[in-house]
């Protein structure tokens, strides 16, 4: 039995103001709206509220001063910044839960008021994320496996809830009064995956911190297909509705030439601080369609193949110059898998070549979505295409979810999202296929350097 639509209002279960002295107050039937944000790039998840407060929202007897007698929350608490949220929304697709670990109160609250009442605006952050600004040991060493050093930092900020993707090289650093979150994304662009290009994210969902790589990211498999058709079904609160893009998409990068043969092939000079030697090498990506037959390994992408890295003859489209970043490590320990050489070259590449196609999407609320994971898309064809029938070849397909905001209001709720891929449109191979057809794709895909699925 149906009830109703995703993107009707949630319910909120539980928002618990909380000041270090355990003093509470509840916002429960006063919250005009509420955000919910994550990100791949973020190392904590964010919110903001704003409610309306009035006098009499808290209980004062005559024996208090002035400003507590005066009811507010705002003044009564006070809310001064540092104080904890509990929450606890629930909608359709399942909750929002942050009373075991609740949000913090980032900022003193701000707002506008009238004779009665006044709204009042939080912004909330993850409680690690103000943690990890109190530097307790400025000076620490990190030697061995960086996926090692970064369950090692994790703990030393008793965080135990991680999802974290082992990595094939070592890094070794003196950390000098840096917090651990900033430390570990750092750690990011110097990561290598056991199989894979390097390239990690690190960052913060409902479920706790990931640290992951951006090729085992992008293998799994779509956690949800959405659907746009031009159009929702009449009646908003259907809840067939609820896969459906509510919006026309909002392509945000489409391939910029410019930038993609930017970083197609690269030349890079190092420069060695230990033995004052530069060296110079060159990377390259090209289709690796034949990959799996030849032996060698495939490498993930959001596409149909991969990509693999190849030394060009003397031929680039980028010039890079380097220090290379041993770290602390003596020169002698490198090897071939562990040579700095490796990330400090591929790792911008892999970045850039996941940005290559970008959306914004806004669809019914749904709560089991995360930062980090793949969703699919089916785009119909609109305007002229739209007699020809079928997808969007060029837009539609599989999608990294890069940047998530859950919007909650008094009448509606809603998930907007920002999706990346690596691959430009999407190509069906179609038994029914003309060898004419076929031979355009062929060309198609050797004159965009890109991959096709």
């Amino acid at each position: 039995m149906s009830d109703g639509s995703a993107s009707r209002a949630s319910i909120y279960e539980k928002m618990l103001l909380r000041n270090n002295k355990g003093k509470e107050a509840s916002l429960v039937g006063k919250v005009v709206s509420f955000n919910y944000f994550e990100s791949v790039y973020s190392p904590e998840v964010t919110a903001n509220l704003i409610f309306l407060d009035a006098s009499g929202s808290i209980k004062a007897d005559k024996a208090q001063d002035i400003q507590e007698r005066l009811g507010t929350i705002k003044s009564s608490l006070p809310i001064v910044g540092e104080e904890d949220l509990e929450v606890l929304i629930r909608s359709k697709s399942g909750i929002l839960n942050f009373t075991k670990k609740p949000l913090r109160v980032n900022t003193a609250p701000t707002g506008s008021s009238d004779a009665n009442r006044q709204s009042v605006f939080l912004s909330l952050v993850s409680k690690p994320a103000i943690d990890n600004e109190e530097i307790n040991n400025p000076t620490i060493t990190y030697k061995g496996r960086i996926s090692d050093t970064v369950k090692k930092i994790l703990r030393e900020l008793d965080i135990t809830n991680a999802d974290i993707d082992p990595t094939r090289n070592s890094y070794s650093f003196i950390s000098r009064s840096r917090g651990g979150l900033d430390l570990i994304t750092d750690l990011c662009r110097k990561s290598i995956p056991v199989n894979g290009d390097p390239g990690y994210f690190f960052y913060e969902t409902q479920d706790g911190f990931n640290f992951k790589s951006i090729d085992n990211l992008i293998s799994e498999s779509p956690v949800e297909t959405y659907t746009y058709t031009g159009a929702l079904l009449s009646n908003q609160d259907n809840d067939e509705n609820d896969f459906k893009i509510v919006r026309p998409p909002k392509v945000i990068k489409d391939q910029n030439v410019k930038e993609r043969k930017k970083w197609i092939s690269s030349r890079n000079i190092f420069f060695n601080p230990y033995n004052l030697k530069t060296e110079e090498i060159f990377y390259a990506l090209k289709g690796a369609e034949n990959a799996d037959q030849s032996g060698q390994p495939v490498k993930k992408t959001l596409g149909r193949r991969a990509v693999e890295y190849v030394i060009p003859a003397f031929k680039y489209t980028t010039s890079n110059a380097h220090v290379l970043d041993i770290g602390s490590l003596d020169y002698r320990e490198l090897t071939p898998n562990n040579d700095p050489r490796e990330w400090q070259a591929k790792s911008p590449m892999r970045y850039n070549l996941l940005h290559s196609q970008m959306m914004e999407i806004q669809v019914p609320c749904n709560l089991r979505l995360r930062a980090g994971n793949v969703i699919k898309v089916e785009i119909e064809r609109q305007g002229d295409d739209k007699e020809l029938g079928g997808l969007d070849e060029h837009t539609s397909g599989k999608y990294l979810i890069l940047h998530l905001c859950h919007h909650f209001d008094t009448e509606r709720s809603f998930t907007s999202m920002t999706l990346a891929r690596d691959t430009y449109g999407l190509h069906v191979k179609d038994e029914g296929n003309s060898n004419e057809q076929q031979k355009s794709n062929d060309q198609l895909k050797k004159e965009s350097g890109l991959i096709f699925y």
